[in-house]
């Protein structure tokens, strides 16, 4: 039964006393092989643990795009990383899209593994897949035919358009490959397991790296070369996930498991469509901010495109602990433990304070070094680039707090089964970070398109610190009214 005042929010049943009295009847005995039980234990040292693998993970997912780019920017100079900077954000609109989907359905799935829900836990994991592959065809299709249109609409510079183009197709064409991983990926972590999708990044980047030196500089393939070597990795990580999910006991499908069911489709979507499509506003918001930097030309475009490279460095910790706490916190809403997920979010946020000023202190000492990585040999281009680069580098870095603060809350907030009010906030990230680029610039010029990105992130903080905090009290109070009622019955 929801919460007073919150109907039909958390995608779930169960609040409060009955899932409690539910979790005893069915709970989980023991920890299994590949599967982490969260409801029990110090909340510190659970999320700390289970966000380090993830973490670990997340490194060598981005070491996919950092060393795409460094080695297009260092073989192929200037133009060929400009031709990717331009169009990154349509790439992050489709993975976006991929993963918000694949997020949602994973809600479901910990808040069942966590309420010791078997059958229904694998029934949701094959609605999930029905769901997600139909989705990913979807966007296959639509990417390919509004890849030309998108790129002209971004205002991207003529003489680097056929390269961008080039580039897309091949990633566009790849996007089931990447559905499948994402979801693999999210059903073992709603099961408390990070170590196996470290292991699939691990191998999936050294396999990345391996071919795109293979394919870019020894094959002269190009940019196709560095797409072609990312999907190829994403498709080994994903099979690699695949296999362990087959090996899970609890989650071995039998022919019953794979009945389509309407109404779970359906809450599988009210969950899994707000994340995408807060995703998606995300992106969009992004890719109006590039319309802008494509207009400050070649130079200007390479240099944000290095940045926003190491974005993904800035950001993997927080990611990681986004990925714990809607684990942990999805979890234990499935066991009743309320008071858990407060000491959660507690710990979880002053590990992200740590953690946010460490790597921006790091970003700050040594990020030009980093961002030459980048950079062709060029006394000229390759030097304004630079600059450019480390200027927007140091702004986000002090920044960082703002944006761990960001994933935390919002992460949480998904965990307990609302994915409205995170969508929400993806709205305010559009509204700041489109109006501050359009704005800014024509008071400071191509320096003022540099604080879209951090204006977003403050302007959804707003929206998701207080939603936190509201809901929390309403689940509290919803128990609580709960438990008295069942003593008066008594």
């Amino acid at each position: 039964m929801p919460a007073p005042g919150l109907p039909g929010l958390y995608g779930t049943e169960r609040t409060g006393s009955i899932i409690m009295e539910r979790t005893k009847e069915k709970g989980i005995s023991g920890r299994k092989p590949d599967t982490n039980v969260q409801t029990e234990g110090n909340p510190w040292r659970i999320i700390l643990l289970f966000s380090l693998p993830l973490m670990a993970g997340n490194i060598f997912q981005q070491m996919y795009t950092v060393v795409d780019t460094a080695v297009v920017g260092k073989v192929l100079g200037v133009e060929a990383l400009a031709a990717l900077g331009a169009v990154d954000w349509l790439n992050w609109l489709t993975l976006g899209v991929t993963q918000g989907f694949a997020q949602g359905f994973s809600i479901l799935m910990a808040q069942r593994f966590g309420a010791g829900e078997k059958e229904k836990l694998r029934r949701t994991i094959t609605n999930s897949i029905f769901l997600a592959m139909l989705c990913a065809l979807c966007l296959t299709v639509l990417s390919e035919a509004a890849a030309g249109w998108a790129i002209s609409l971004l205002k991207t510079p003529v003489e680097i358009r056929p390269v961008s183009m080039a580039y897309l197709r091949i990633l566009f064409g790849g996007l089931p490959i990447v559905m499948a991983y994402n979801l693999a990926a999210a059903v073992l972590r709603a099961l408390g397991n990070g170590r196996q999708p470290l292991i699939a990044m691990v191998i999936a980047s050294l396999t990345n790296i391996i071919l795109d030196f293979l394919f870019v500089m020894e094959f002269q393939w190009g940019v196709q070369g560095a797409a072609a070597a990312t999907l190829i990795a994403q498709c080994l990580s994903a099979a690699y996930c695949i296999w362990h999910i087959r090996r899970i006991r609890e989650l071995r499908l039998k022919k019953e498991d794979w009945k389509p069911e309407g109404a779970l489709c359906v809450m599988l979507m009210k969950l899994g469509l707000p994340m995408a499509f807060q995703n998606t506003v995300i992106s969009v918001g992004g890719m109006i901010v590039q319309m802008i930097v494509n207009g400050f030309g070649v130079i200007f475009i390479a240099g944000m495109t290095a940045t926003n490279k190491l974005y993904g460095i800035l950001e993997v910790a927080a990611t990681s602990y986004g990925y714990a706490m809607v684990t942990y916190s999805g979890q234990n809403l499935g066991a009743g433990k309320l008071r858990r997920v407060s000491e959660g979010v507690r710990a979880g946020l002053a590990i992200a304070m740590a953690t946010s000023v460490l790597i921006a202190a790091v970003m700050l000492g040594f990020g030009r070094w980093i961002l030459a990585w980048f950079m062709p040999e060029d006394a000229g281009a390759g030097v304004q680039a630079l600059e450019i680069a480390y200027r927007y580098l140091a702004i986000m870095s002090l920044c960082l707090p703002v944006l761990y603060v960001l994933h935390i809350t919002r992460s949480c907030i998904q965990g307990l089964g609302n994915t409205l009010l995170p969508m929400a906030s993806g709205v305010a990230e559009f509204i700041m970070r489109t109006g501050t680029a359009l704005l800014l610039p024509v008071v400071f010029g191509e320096n003022g398109i540099m604080y879209a990105e951090v204006l977003a992130w403050l302007g959804a903080d707003f929206i998701l610190v207080p939603s936190y905090l509201y809901i929390m009290r309403r689940l509290k109070e919803g128990t609580v009214a709960e438990s008295e009622n069942i003593t008066k019955m008594g």
